[in-house]
């Protein structure tokens, strides 16, 4: 299975392990962060403390985890080479700047001094990142709807963070003629829904029928779901920014979620083919992210239907429900499930792909400790439930437990991380050996 994430094309693993690096130390933040805004979960969404927070989140953790996994299976996407391994390390410094940059923004709340230019930075940042993969899937020798999904993300992307660019400076020169708000939740579901969901499904159409091993899937699923999910996702922004029609915003929703319907039959025919029956931790982690997206979808429909309601009262409260259920509920969820999957195999490669056959090597899951990895998926697990039920109940008290128990994971996820990172593949060799050599002496007495 390693053999099928790595190729002659494969990026020095210098490009790769920073972003993972990076990424988990975005979690640590996230959480800590997290434990300190506890107390701003139940006031507006727009709180710049909660911004810097989830801000955070899918830059800071999600995206920095993507952009690694990313460069690691463009080869095996796109059947080429990332286009250029220099461009890819220099993003990987202008976006980690610009992310602290503009988490620190939000975080004092600078929205007219600081927040442009570190929006700017991030645009180009982000821009290099496109431009590198566009170039590479211009030399593609694959180029079917798993690569499409990739491509379509990246275009997402562009219009996310044209949008945040235009947001940002707009705070300075007030050119816009809508209210913040309208642009925001646009930049929001543009990223949300045209970039991070298009990319882990796409990403998730070669990663997950890997993982579970089944074979002869209906590829015609993948075709109606990425143009449902397109075309909804077109037609919603056309409807929001030249005629706002409620009907018409909730004929495109249901059109985007037919096309996560049918991702799933996809992935419901993968697993019912699985030939891998017992789930890992990594693996237990991507099915429940599966499950936990029809919590935002039902939450969302509730979003379009509200002033109907007469409950509006509640709005705060949904919204924050439907970030929550997005960014935890589902991105990192599987985010988390996939890290124990990919990056194993990464660090296997790295230290023992030029050992096998010269000694005994470990499996990749022997690289990290799986008792940890256990407990970080039982306690995200009740952190969720924790969150849910705080914002729910609107108790304060609940949600710092929940913040605090997210702190925990982040922690394990951290330590686990690093013992990847840092793991001796000069000891463990010596260690077997040993081990080996005693055996056979042993059983040559008999």
């Amino acid at each position: 299975m390693a053999k099928n994430l790595h190729t002659d094309n494969a990026p020095a693993i210098s490009t790769v392990k920073p972003h993972f690096l990076f990424a988990a130390i975005g979690l640590l933040v996230l959480g800590i962060l997290m434990v300190l805004s506890s107390s701003r979960f139940l006031g507006i969404y727009y709180d710049h403390r909660l911004l810097a927070v989830t801000h955070t989140a899918v830059l800071g953790w999600l995206m920095m985890l993507i952009f690694g996994s990313l460069y690691q299976l463009i080869p095996v996407i796109f059947d080429t080479a990332l286009y250029s391994e220099k461009l890819a390390k220099f993003t990987f410094w202008l976006t980690a700047g610009s992310i602290i940059f503009l988490v620190y923004t939000f975080w004092i709340g600078d929205y007219t001094d600081l927040l442009p230019y570190a929006a700017t930075s991030m645009y180009l940042s982000l821009f290099f990142f496109i431009f590198n993969i566009m170039m590479s899937y211009k030399n593609a020798r694959i180029k079917n709807f798993k690569s499409l999904f990739i491509l379509a993300a990246v275009f997402w992307l562009l219009m996310t963070e044209t949008e945040g660019l235009l947001t940002a400076l707009n705070f300075k020169y007030n050119f816009y003629t809508a209210s913040h708000l309208m642009h925001m939740h646009n930049h929001v579901v543009m990223g949300l829904v045209g970039f991070f969901v298009m990319m882990i499904f796409g990403v998730g159409t070669t990663l997950i029928p890997m993982f579970l091993i089944s074979h002869r899937l209906n590829e015609k699923l993948l075709t109606y779901s990425f143009v449902f999910l397109n075309a909804g996702l077109t037609g919603l922004m056309l409807t929001k920014y030249i005629f706002e029609n409620r009907y018409l915003i909730f004929f495109f929703w249901l059109v985007i979620i037919v096309g996560i319907i049918y991702y799933f039959r996809y992935i419901y025919d993968s697993y019912k083919h699985r030939m891998k029956k017992t789930l890992d931790v990594g693996m237990k982690y991507t099915m429940l992210s599966l499950v936990f997206i029809s919590i935002p979808v039902l939450i969302s429909l509730w979003l379009i239907i509200l002033p109907e309601t007469g409950l509006k009262s509640y709005g705060e409260i949904i919204m924050l429900l439907f970030g929550m259920s997005m960014i935890f509920g589902f991105f990192t969820t599987i985010a988390l499930g996939q890290t124990y999957k990919t990056l194993p195999f990464i660090i296997w490669l790295e230290k023992y792909q030029k050992l096998v056959g010269k000694y005994h090597t470990p499996l990749p899951r022997e690289l990290y400790n799986e008792r940890v990895a256990g407990m970080q998926f039982y306690l995200y697990m009740l952190f969720l439930l924790l969150s849910f039920i705080g914002l729910i109940l609107q108790s304060i008290l609940i949600i710092q437990i929940g913040t605090i128990l997210f702190l925990l994971v982040a922690m394990l996820y951290n330590y686990n991380v690093w013992l990847m990172f840092f793991h001796n593949s000069d000891k463990f060799i010596n260690e077997r050996d040993k081990e080996i050599l005693k055996n056979n002496k042993k059983n040559s007495k008999y």
